[in-house]
């Protein structure tokens, strides 16, 4: 068992042990989204039934939780009528609260969410005829100061909880239809805009399933690799949303010490942000190249668990007009993934630009003819067509602030954020 903490709990005189990663609320009542089974019994026993009540009592509720949907214990129906009002009394099923929610004219949503203490961050859904992709956030600000990115001119508030990183991808659910559909839950089909007449089952409000998930939202994921962690062997359990590793991509700007233990702990596709091929370009514009080279970062791609041509490595290249865009640097990028032979695939990704942005995006014939020498090579290397960029959904666009810098500012915000990361 964690590590204990006291707090009151409804019904109790003296206070109840609860694990230091449950987030006490003001109602003294517990939020199970980001708890496993395991935890989930726990609590139900240190609230007072006995462990074979606790263990049956949890399976059900995670499985109406994680599999359902539902965020109300009195839609648990096969949970007995007297039971329903004690766990309503102790425990409670959260959501992240909705700021804003955007709807691109090419179907991209965003949404701004906040949590339960005050901090605002951002999750994306793109839909794509052949899938639907939700963009996660990890963090409430950004680690790193990656310098084409608006993310990174934000400070780091804290890091996201497996509650609030699960709730991302229940919230998208909801807000998609995307809960098989039962008859004490109308609430969700409502929201979806759906006839409760219609078949049971898997369904969505406007044909697209969620059915990738990338960790590329506000944040470095593998800062609050525990958390990211845990969060997704919730979305990968079996029992709950069941979505496969397989369509699961964990974005890092190259925090390579974490990169090994992302592969054999979580399994999931990696993607790394590359954005350059030398020492000096990279080391302005994805700063962590100072304590961790692309040399390193390589090796421990060409090292990653589970790396190989049925599961190739993506690398997100941002193409900035004359920094990293011409063919020698294309050339360049092709030798070194020959030279670490590694499974990959090059994204190629049009800067999303923002007010104060030091950079311009390449041209389109110069991003072709970097495509088309990479490609030539025997590497697929396709162009990124920029989604949302007219509600600031694109790749780098996230930012839950909306005050503007001064480039003075950006480069003190910058130059802190160097010298914590060491």
């Amino acid at each position: 068992m964690s590590d204990t903490k006291l707090m009151p709990i409804p019904g109790h005189i003296d206070p109840v042990p609860v694990p230091r990663d449950v987030t006490p609320r003001e109602d003294g009542r517990v939020d199970l989204i980001g708890l496993p089974k395991k935890r989930i019994a726990e609590l139900f026993e240190q609230a007072g039934l006995d462990a074979k009540a606790a263990k049956l009592r949890a399976k059900q509720v995670f499985h109406w939780l994680y599999h359902r949907g539902v965020t109300e214990f009195e839609a648990m129906t096969d949970i007995a009528k007297t039971m329903r009002p004690w766990l309503a009394e102790r425990f409670v099923i959260g959501r992240p609260d909705i700021v804003e929610a955007q709807h691109s004219s090419d179907g991209t949503r965003k949404w701004l969410l906040r949590t339960a203490d005050g901090h605002d961050f951002e999750m994306v859904f793109i839909p794509d005829a052949d899938r639907g992709t939700l963009c996660v956030s990890s963090q409430v600000g950004c680690t790193l100061n990656c310098r084409f990115c608006h993310t990174g001119t934000m400070r780091l508030v804290r890091n996201l909880t497996v509650g609030e990183i699960v709730g991302q991808v229940m919230l998208a659910r909801d807000s998609l239809g995307e809960w098989p559909k039962n008859a004490n839950d109308t609430r969700l089909a409502t929201m979806a805009g759906l006839d409760e007449e219609e078949d049971e089952g898997s369904y969505s409000a406007d044909g697209r399933l969620l059915t990738n998930i990338v960790m590329m939202g506000m944040g470095e994921p593998l800062y609050n690799f525990d958390n990211v962690r845990d969060a997704l062997k919730l979305v990968m359990d079996g029992d709950g949303l069941a979505l496969s590793k397989r369509r699961i991509t964990l974005s890092t700007s190259g925090v390579v010490p974490k990169m090994a233990l992302c592969g054999e702990e979580i399994g999931v596709n990696l993607a790394v942000s590359l954005h350059a091929v030398t020492k000096e370009v990279r080391d302005e514009i994805v700063p962590i190249n100072k304590k961790f080279g692309i040399e390193e970062l390589l090796q421990a791609c060409a090292d990653y668990p589970g790396a190989s041509n049925a599961r190739r490595i993506t690398f997100e290249y941002v193409m900035l007009k004359d920094k990293n865009d011409s063919d020698d640097d294309a050339r360049e990028l092709v030798r070194l993934l020959k030279h670490y032979k590694l499974p990959a695939k090059v994204n190629l990704i049009p800067f999303n630009p923002w007010p104060g942005a030091p950079y311009e995006c390449s041209t389109p014939e110069r991003i072709r003819s970097f495509s088309n020498i990479v490609f030539e090579a025997g590497i697929s290397a396709p162009v990124r067509t920029p989604r949302g960029r007219d509600i600031d959904a694109a790749c780098g666009q996230l930012k839950t602030a909306a005050e503007k810098k001064s480039r003075a500012e950006l480069e003190r915000l910058y130059a802190e954020k160097e010298q914590a990361l060491g």
